[in-house]
């Protein structure tokens, strides 16, 4: 039988100290929590938003009761209460779940046609908002969006692209008080 050596104080047994807090736990501990990188997105995006909503240069007579500022003030507190709610729930150990709802195979390559497609179409709509106005741009820009993502009914897309353009328009030009360019159309409208 063999005696080990009596640590500090005449104590019993072997002593160890206790282990320097090493990179790898920090790394571990990173990467356990990784999510609140999401949380710090959140949080900077929501401040982002509200600093510009509350420093907007705002006319005061405005159309309706609500003005330019709610829905950036509404949108900058929700980013930042999600940002919170979510850092909580990661520091208590709460784990997003991977998907698996999804029937996406990872090992297939990106579908580059139609990232390219999509990115066409919505530098097209942003040149061409100005001289053909919202709702000749919104209808290529909803259409364009549609047969990029496969869409085919080329009898129903034009159709229901123009009549989302024209009530996107309206909702904002007249009800919200938020003017877009209405382009040539707007004179036989």
């Amino acid at each position: 039988m063999t005696t080990e050596p009596a640590g500090p104080a005449g104590s019993a047994g072997p002593t160890r100290e206790p282990a320097p807090k090493s990179d790898t736990t920090t790394r571990s501990w990173l990467r356990d929590h990784s999510e609140l990188g999401v949380c710090v997105l959140l949080l900077a995006i929501g401040t982002l938003v509200l600093t510009d909503a509350l420093t907007m240069d705002v006319d005061i007579a405005q159309r309706g009761p609500i003005g330019p500022r709610t829905v950036p003030l509404v949108v900058g507190s929700a980013l930042l209460l999600v940002a919170v709610l979510l850092a909580v729930d990661v520091l208590r150990g709460g784990r997003g779940e991977a998907e698996s709802g999804e029937d996406v195979d990872l090992d297939e390559p990106a579908d580059w046609r139609t990232v390219l497609l999509l990115s066409g179409v919505f530098l097209a709509a942003a040149v061409l908002i100005g001289p053909l106005g919202f709702p000749i741009a919104g209808a290529l820009l909803f259409w364009g969006s549609a047969y990029a993502l496969g869409s085919r009914h080329h009898d129903r897309d034009p159709l229901i692209a123009a009549v989302l353009s024209l009530a996107t328009y309206f909702l904002f030009d007249n009800l919200l008080g938020v003017p877009l360019p209405g382009g040539p159309l707007m004179g036989v409208i």
